[in-house]
């Protein structure tokens, strides 16, 4: 069929993006819905999941019409979703409780008692000991006896929480699962101490199935609602990290993939597990033979969204990164450590707070943009220097998210690390990993690792040394800084 498309669709924290693409890895048509965080309080972070529903199939029927698709040429659907989120459902999958994202505190002191017990989960699961994680959370809703948490049938994420509304499917891919806390990634399956800890029993949660999992038979209605065929194949896919690292091509050991939207990540895929003793990584089981290893920061977008309130309100975010742009590398001394929301990786710690170090009256708006753009790669090099102790140096560097679209952060980013830096042409990496697992699922592609011929590039960034050594001495601040308040913020 030469004129066929395969989708992926990308559910994440601030919007869904439902993406069409050819064989070949172009965007043949693209539609986001984006839907509000909701923080009604200090510290929490939930979502409502029947508009994030709304938001899927808005984004799936408006990307047939506006690029007037015929259902017919699709091939597949693949799923990509942010991880960590956490709904209480009754058995028609009708949610009893917000989707409790990633970015809620509130579970911190259960998170801080676990670690005080020096918890072995961790080797077996990948899952750091966090607020994020469903386990710690579930540990939260047990201890405060949270409502929803005594009359769920069941506790599911968000991409769960769809398809089984969709296709009365009760399975989770391997990644989503991985991410909670409860699994356990030598024996691909819920790990009975985690579950004690959690205060449930495993029938409360979906079953752990492959990314390559097809689910057919998509309920009538919502067909009629999106546009497709009703036995049109989904591929259960992953979370969106190991699939943005897919998307980009960086698959084989070495191959690095930093990502930065509204957070950041950075991540590689490897063969086996890789944990230990200092648990400042993540290490997600994406298939039965492949892991992602890693760790995300709370920077990312959230930092460039809060310095435009402040300081550039009138200024679109191109107009900000020029003006960042007069100002020189190191932003004449001006240190930002940007944990406006607290850090994950490697200090997982979700008190500490941001600093600006070394202010002075010469500093101006160009200085403070800056440094917040330089703070936000700082917090993805303190990480790969974790990730580095486990996986090795990396040989390649390879950048999606919204800062690719971002010449001066894609520049610092190649000066930081002193490595050449490489730009697909789309920024929809985690949506071409899903849509390139659906066609490797349904046998219309040989392998995963054949993406590498499919995937358009942009460009690449070439590293500045002068601008790295003045950034080493930077970053060396910045390690110190960054000890000193996780030391702070621990009291």
């Amino acid at each position: 069929m030469t004129n066929s498309i395969v989708i992926g669709l990308d559910i994440g924290t601030t919007s869904t993006k439902a993406v069409a693409f050819n064989r070949n890895g172009i965007v043949v048509g693209e539609y986001e819905v984006e839907y509000p965080l909701h923080t009604p309080h200090h510290g929490w972070a939930e979502q409502d999941p029947l508009e994030i529903e709304n938001a899927a199939i808005m984004a799936i029927s408006s990307l047939i019409k506006t690029s007037t698709i015929d259902p017919d040429t699709i091939l597949a659907i693949g799923l990509s979703s942010a991880m960590h989120s956490l709904i209480c459902i009754d058995d028609e999958g009708e949610p009893l409780s917000p989707s409790i994202t990633w970015a809620d505190g509130r579970a911190t002191n259960e998170a801080r008692r676990l670690q005080e017990q020096n918890s072995n989960l961790y080797l077996s699961t990948g899952t750091p000991i966090h607020p994020m994680s469903p386990l710690v959370k579930l540990m939260w809703m047990k201890e405060t006896d949270y409502p929803p948490f005594h009359t769920a049938a069941k506790f599911v994420s968000i991409k769960e929480f769809l398809l089984f509304r969709w296709f009365g499917s009760q399975l989770v891919d391997y990644s989503i699962a991985s991410a909670t806390g409860m699994f356990d990634s030598h024996t691909l399956y819920w790990n009975p101490d985690a579950l004690k800890v959690a205060g449930i029993i495993e029938e409360k949660l979906f079953t752990p199935v492959p990314p390559t999992t097809e689910i057919r038979g998509l309920n009538r209605e919502i067909a009629y609602k999106t546009g497709l065929r009703e036995n049109v194949p989904f591929i259960i896919g992953a979370s969106d990290g190991p699939l943005a690292n897919l998307g980009i091509g960086a698959i084989e050991p070495g191959e690095v993939a930093i990502t930065i939207g509204t957070s950041g990540a950075i991540r590689q895929l490897v063969p086996q597990t890789k944990t230990d003793q200092l648990q400042q990584t993540f290490c997600y089981t994406f298939t039965e033979s492949l892991s992602l290893i890693g760790g995300p920061t709370n920077s990312g977008g959230i930092v460039l969204k809060w310095l435009k309130e402040l300081v550039g309100e009138n200024m679109s975010y191109d107009s900000m990164s020029s003006l960042a742009a007069l100002a020189p590398a190191g932003s004449d001394g001006l240190l930002f450590t940007p944990y406006l929301n607290g850090e994950r990786a490697p200090i997982w710690n979700s008190n500490v707070r941001g600093n600006l170090f070394g202010l002075s009256l010469q500093h101006k708006k160009e200085h403070l943009i800056r440094a917040g753009l330089e703070g936000v790669v700082f917090s993805i090099y303190h990480v790969g220097q974790a990730l580095e102790r486990l996986a090795g140096k990396p040989d390649k560097i390879m950048a999606s998210g919204g800062f690719a679209r971002s010449p001066l952060w894609l520049q610092i980013l190649a000066d930081v690390f002193n490595q050449q830096v490489d730009v697909p042409l789309s920024h929809q990496s985690s949506a071409w990993g899903a849509a390139w697992l659906a066609l490797y699922s349904i046998g219309e592609v040989d392998s995963l690792e054949a993406i590498k011929e499919h995937i358009p590039m942009h460009g690449h960034f070439i590293p500045n040394i002068e601008n790295h050594h003045v950034y080493m001495k930077l970053f060396s601040l910045y390690k110190d800084l960054s000890e000193t308040m996780d030391k702070h913020y621990q009291l």
